[in-house]
């Protein structure tokens, strides 16, 4: 086997794997009945996301040199950590129904207190964010979703400099993402701090498929304030097969 198809194999066998792993765990907590629509329940889970912190598909230095090793393991055992300890700590005081999945809280954020709000966000957030980056990530994207981007923005150059503009113009911090809203087209925007595009006091609205972190906890250490440069690595890094199945199951 050659080195490519090594590689496109491995892509294959962590991408089944890692559904098949968050199909087992759903089922146990609910999120899957929650999240199906008959047969097309399997589907659509890819899109529900836990209220507990789940392992990193990859070791930390793996992003490396585009995220290195230090900012990984800061990123995941203390920033996100705190989000998932915090939400943890606001699902008990607001009694939520933790059978559904978070995207239900978030799709209702303004009956909650902000508390909720940035937790949950943050950790909605960060979530996706470990999600759809690999070590494997990089190039273009294929199938439905190019398609959709070149009809969406022209063509792919034209969407990455968009996002990249999203992200680098985003003021103070914040994300920048790619959604499909409910007209099922594609778009690119922005939010601030830990807000995203499910929250119904958000003015960007949309299911995200691709979100990237602009804080500067994110980057710092090895980029200092040169966001930019963090931005253009993150293209790299991007999981074009979760996107892609995210893709898929938001257009159902």
């Amino acid at each position: 086997m050659n080195p490519l198809d090594h590689a496109i194999s491995r892509r294959k066998f962590l991408s089944n794997s890692s559904k098949a792993g968050l199909a087992v765990g759903l089922v146990g907590s609910g999120i899957l009945t929650a999240c199906s629509n008959s047969a097309s329940g399997a589907d659509k889970a890819i899109l529900a996301t836990s209220f507990t912190q789940t392992p990193l598909a990859y070791d930390y230095s793996a992003l490396a040199p585009n995220i290195d090793a230090m900012t990984m393991e800061i990123h995941y055992t203390k920033h996100a950590a705190g989000y998932a300890k915090n939400l943890g700590a606001a699902i008990e005081e607001e009694s939520v129904d933790t059978n559904k999945p978070l995207e239900d809280v978030l799709a209702n954020i303004s009956k909650y207190s902000t508390k909720m709000r940035n937790n949950g966000g943050g950790h909605y957030n960060h979530e996706l964010f470990w999600k759809i980056m690999s070590p494997e990530g990089g190039g273009m994207p294929q199938g439905d979703l190019a398609e959709a981007i070149n009809s969406s923005f022209g063509s792919f150059d034209a969407f990455s400099e968009e996002f990249n503009n999203a992200a680098k113009t985003r003021f103070g911090s914040g994300w920048a993402w790619l959604v499909v809203g409910a007209d099922k087209k594609l778009a690119v925007g922005s939010t601030a701090n830990q807000d995203n595009p499910l929250m119904d006091i958000s003015e960007f609205k949309g299911t995200p498929l691709l979100g990237l972190d602009v804080w500067e906890h994110a980057y710092y250490l090895n980029y200092q304030n040169r966001r930019p440069d963090y931005v253009s690595a993150f293209w790299d890094i991007i999981d074009w097969n979760m996107v892609s199945d995210r893709f898929a199951a938001a257009s159902m």
